[in-house]
């Protein structure tokens, strides 16, 4: 048998591997300290104050009401109180609805087809008419009504 030298005849003692607590305790309380001075560090946020307007029961419908409902089609065509007519007529019959009612009143609405080009003209010829009491419906009517 060789010779060895003492440090080679015994085998190293092996040693357990140990989950270290301390470091992870540490990066713990960095991540809370940074945590509570982002927190800090946050803006309140200003808003600005907005008047909304209160419900009411409905009023009453006016006998007397002259309101004029213009329905704009998909087709190229339009609708005055729910009559036909073609959207070159247009500015002639609004030009008389504002010569004959006091206090001219036009609905625009459209139907699912509805081009926003048509409905831009209906709204450029009421404008140009001097009608200012205008109301835009948002919601699509089906054609004709």
């Amino acid at each position: 048998m060789p010779l060895l030298p003492a440090s080679f005849t015994a085998a190293p003692a092996r040693r357990r591997a140990r989950i270290e607590i301390i470091p992870l305790i540490d990066v713990i309380f960095f991540l809370l300290a940074t945590f509570v001075l982002f927190t800090l560090s946050l803006n309140r946020l200003q808003s600005v104050p907005v008047g909304l307007p209160q419900a009411r029961p409905a009023a009453r419908l006016d006998p007397d009401d002259q309101t004029v409902v213009l329905q704009v089609s998909g087709a190229g065509t339009a609708y005055w109180n729910r009559e036909p007519i073609a959207l070159a007529d247009l500015p002639a019959r609004v030009a008389a609805y504002q010569a004959a009612t006091p206090a001219p009143r036009i609905l625009v609405s459209g139907d699912t087809a509805a081009h926003w080009g048509d409905t831009v003209r209906a709204l450029d010829e009421i404008r140009a008419a001097g009608i200012t009491q205008v109301s835009i419906e948002t919601l699509p009517r089906p054609t004709g009504r």
